[in-house]
């Protein structure tokens, strides 16, 4: 606890005082510019890769940036949604995936998850991107079809997204963005999804 409490006195002495008005402003209400679904991963930190300031990013992660297929009996990631597009009004959610996801490369092992079955469970959600994988790509396997599964998988979220009603009505009536991301841990790059082709390239460019 050493590292956070001197992290804490550090923010409290330093940073806060810098900020004030910010914070004062915040502690009254929130105006997310966007719902940021990514990865539980430590590496993957929101406000750093897109330089935003608190209260600019509504965040919701898991393991493998996964959003169910919307279920009246599923809640958790489905209220996170649910909220940020109804009450907060976000105009924009992005799915970021990244590189080196422990969560995809399960997808492709999932014989190594036996003594963790809560997580064995919720890397179900990424079987469709894994029947992608294997009908798309066949001779794709082990570390090189990584890359590949983590950006199918974005795609596959992306579709789960839109079969939730707060985020389709929104989608459909043009007031609301949806993006596909995928983060490079390495090299800080963020490929980004069309839409049309389903392509990922490099953006911005």
């Amino acid at each position: 606890m050493h590292q956070f409490r001197d992290g804490v006195r550090n923010f409290r002495n330093h940073v806060f005082p810098t900020k004030q008005a910010l914070f004062r402003r915040l502690s009254k209400s929130q105006a997310p510019k966007a719902l940021f679904l990514t990865c539980a991963d430590s590496r993957v930190v929101p406000s750093l890769i897109t330089s935003t300031s608190p209260g600019e990013l509504f965040v919701e992660r898991n393991p493998g940036n996964i959003v169910p297929i919307y279920s009246d009996d599923l809640v958790g990631v489905s209220a996170s949604i649910e909220y940020a597009a109804t009450v907060l009004q976000v105009p924009e959610i992005i799915i970021c995936g990244h590189s080196d996801c422990g969560a995809v490369r399960a997808f492709l092992n999932p014989d190594k998850t036996g003594n963790i079955p809560a997580v064995a469970r919720w890397l179900l959600y990424g079987d469709e991107a894994v029947h992608r994988l294997h009908q798309i790509y066949p001779s794709l396997s082990g570390e090189d079809a990584l890359p590949v599964l983590t950006q199918l998988n974005v795609e596959v979220q992306i579709e789960n997204l839109l079969t939730h009603p707060s985020v389709r009505r929104r989608v459909e009536r043009g007031d609301l963005d949806v993006y596909g991301w995928v983060y490079d841990i390495g090299t800080g790059a963020i490929l980004a999804m069309d839409p049309q082709s389903k392509r990922f390239e490099e953006w911005p460019d």
